[in-house]
């Protein structure tokens, strides 16, 4: 029975999408004809024009540094620099016009960081024996973190613990391989899937083409959270881990963890909560009421929980947590060789050498927020939000997606939401444009609850709709190329344009 319910569903997935394939063979097929080749590169430079200006906005005015100086410049003349292009951008992000990116932002807090980082500039918990301080921050880090998400509930067998990583793909990616070599080893899967919601971090799909983890999509209902039933129908023998959000990225609603994570408990299967963005917030917003389903490690099935600390943790960028339900499962992401003629050597994540000054500039973020500054954050957020969200919807024309709390996400049947928000962005807002289906959202963080904004956001948002109304679409902006990435036939071309202008961010 086994093998005729992998069979159906693996006929199942390939009868799913039999044009978006062929389609796809197709493109890798024609260009390779020179005169088609052409034509594409030609297309692709136009098109990166206007996003080459964007995004080296210096280039003719600050000089560039091809090579290294004969002469090492003036150190007061290298901070001036510096201090002037951070003067450029800092007025965006600070007066509230971006999504998510700063979810702090306060100049006392800023600073606090930053004297923590420079004391610590030198520190590498690589060398454990040198900086022994960095152990305990990283220790603590994590265990006030499991504690925040369930971790004293859990078992008398369990032990929840975990590790730091340098942000939420790090963690992820390191749950998706710790899960591959415990189900290799423990149960001698060789061909090993992961099953995660269609709206799941990206970071996922990076893990599948890292470690060779074929990854089976399930896709989410009409209120944007994973289908139980299309999860119970896709997890097969060969399955190592089941996924959900708390929240999703795209649309900023809570999975049905407990119902995922029961489908892979009674399978025997890992379970992994991506709580990256939710993760400080959610158990927050459950202490002041808001209706939010359990997601953590009370739940049973639950294994492994990552959690953003350089998000709504408000530390400095470049620290996330993930959190497994005992130690013997933290132990296959573990990485030890003692047959190199270097000596012994054993790294708990995929870096060898890392900063230590982030770990304790994270540590002291936590320790000088407490529980009360938390929970004081979330409530300013969540109230801001629902004023965002109300805003919304009594826009014509305009609908949020799903129940979100705070990151809110919202579409048009009327109107093309990618024009609105490239009007948006000539109002210095800098929204994420998300697809499939095409909407917007806004990632509510500290610095939107600042006064005003809000109502700036919807004032502006009124404006960019009726304009869009009203006005013809004009040439250039991103809602060409949001409306190309969801044609079947082009997706090949707009992945060659990221990867060009992937490109284009290390030209000098």
């Amino acid at each position: 029975m086994t093998l005729l319910h992998e069979t159906r569903n693996r006929l199942r997935e390939r009868l799913r999408k039999p044009t978006e394939r062929a389609l796809s063979v197709a493109f890798r097929y024609a260009k390779r004809v020179p005169f088609v080749k052409r034509r594409l590169e030609a297309e692709y430079a136009s098109m990166l024009e206007e996003i080459r200006a964007a995004a080296k906005p210096y280039r003719d005015r600050v000089p560039s540094h091809p090579r290294l100086p004969e002469l090492g410049h003036d150190r007061e003349q290298l901070l001036a620099e510096i201090d002037a292009l951070q003067a450029q951008e800092a007025d965006r992000w600070r007066d509230g016009f971006v999504s998510g990116a700063v979810y702090h932002g306060d100049r006392e807090h800023i600073e606090f960081l930053n004297q923590v980082y420079a004391r610590c500039s030198q520190a590498n918990p690589l060398h454990a024996d040198l900086w022994p301080s960095v152990v305990k921050y990283e220790a603590e880090i994590v265990a006030m973190t499991a504690h925040m998400l369930g971790g004293a509930y859990v078992s008398e067998h369990d032990d929840v613990c975990g590790t730091v990583s340098s942000g939420g793909t790090e963690s992820i990616m390191l749950a998706m391989k710790t899960y591959r070599d415990q189900a290799r080893q423990q149960r001698g899967i060789k061909s090993p899937q992961m099953v995660v919601p269609s709206s799941a971090h990206a970071a996922f799909d990076k893990a599948s083409r890292y470690f060779g983890i074929e990854m089976i999509k399930v896709p989410v209902g009409a209120d944007c959270r994973a289908d139980v039933g299309a999860t119970r129908q896709a997890i097969t023998r060969n399955t190592v881990v089941v996924v959900g959000s708390a929240p999703s990225f795209p649309h900023g609603v809570v999975d049905p963890i407990e119902e995922l994570a029961e489908l892979a408990r009674a399978r025997g299967i890992g379970f992994h909560t991506d709580a990256c963005l939710g993760g400080f917030v959610l158990p927050w917003a459950t202490e002041l009421g808001y209706p939010v389903p359990r997601f953590d490690f009370r739940v049973p099935g639950v294994t492994s929980i990552s959690a953003d600390t350089h998000k709504y943790g408000y530390a400095a960028k470049g620290t996330s947590v993930v959190l497994y339900r005992n130690k013997g499962l933290r132990r296959f992401q573990w990485y030890t060789t003692t047959d190199w003629p270097g000596g012994l050597y054993m790294s708990p994540t995929f870096a060898g050498s890392r900063p230590g000054a982030l770990s304790a500039a994270c540590w002291a973020a936590m320790l000088s927020i407490g529980a009360q500054g938390y929970r004081e954050a979330t409530r300013r957020i969540l109230e801001t939000a629902a004023t965002i969200r109300a805003g919304i919807e009594n826009v014509p024309g305009l609908r949020v997606l799903g129940d979100p709390l705070w990151v809110i996400a919202f579409a048009s049947d009327e109107l093309d939401i990618y024009r609105v928000m490239d009007f948006m962005s000539h109002r210095r807002w800098n929204l994420n444009g998300l697809h499939r289906p095409a909407c917007v959202h806004l990632c509510v963080t500290l610095r939107h609850t600042q006064p005003g904004v809000a109502e700036r956001f919807l004032a502006d948002l009124r404006e960019a709709v009726q304009h869009v109304r009203t006005q013809p679409a004009g040439k250039g902006g991103m809602a060409p190329i949001y409306g190309l990435a969801g044609s079947l036939p082009v997706r090949g071309a707009i992945s060659d344009v990221l990867e060009r202008y992937l490109d284009v961010l290390y030209e000098v």
